[in-house]
């Protein structure tokens, strides 16, 4: 059964991916999180393929810190892989999270990995 807070976000996703698409040049950083892990993926949504993809389940990502800590090594590590597929401008998808706290601090280790959004 879904919570009103997942219908919340299920809305704004939604309201946000009306507005914005990821294209070749310009791929959609979309973030995922669960209670525990997170996920990222830069996405091609007219060929509809991922172009790269980082979580915290990798073995590279060191299981220590918090989950704010793990969510900057996954950023760092998207974009090291985006930098290396040629990828430096993104556009980025919350997916209906707040921006705070692990989402925000993916998007500034990302920032700081070089990507432009």
């Amino acid at each position: 059964m879904a919570t009103k807070k997942d219908i919340r976000r299920k809305k704004i996703k939604f309201r946000i991916r009306h507005k914005i698409s990821g294209t070749a040049a310009m791929p959609r950083l979309s973030v995922f999180r669960s209670n525990k892990e997170i996920y990222a993926q830069l996405i091609d949504d007219v060929k509809g393929v991922t172009l790269a993809a980082a979580s915290s389940l990798e073995r590279t990502v060191e299981k220590s810190g918090t989950k704010s800590d793990m969510a900057a090594k996954v950023g760092k590590m998207i974009a090291e892989r985006a930098t290396a597929a040629g990828i430096n401008t993104v556009v980025f998808d919350r997916n209906g999270y707040l921006y705070h706290g692990r989402v925000k601090s993916l998007a500034d280790a990302a920032r700081e990995g070089g990507l432009k959004f």
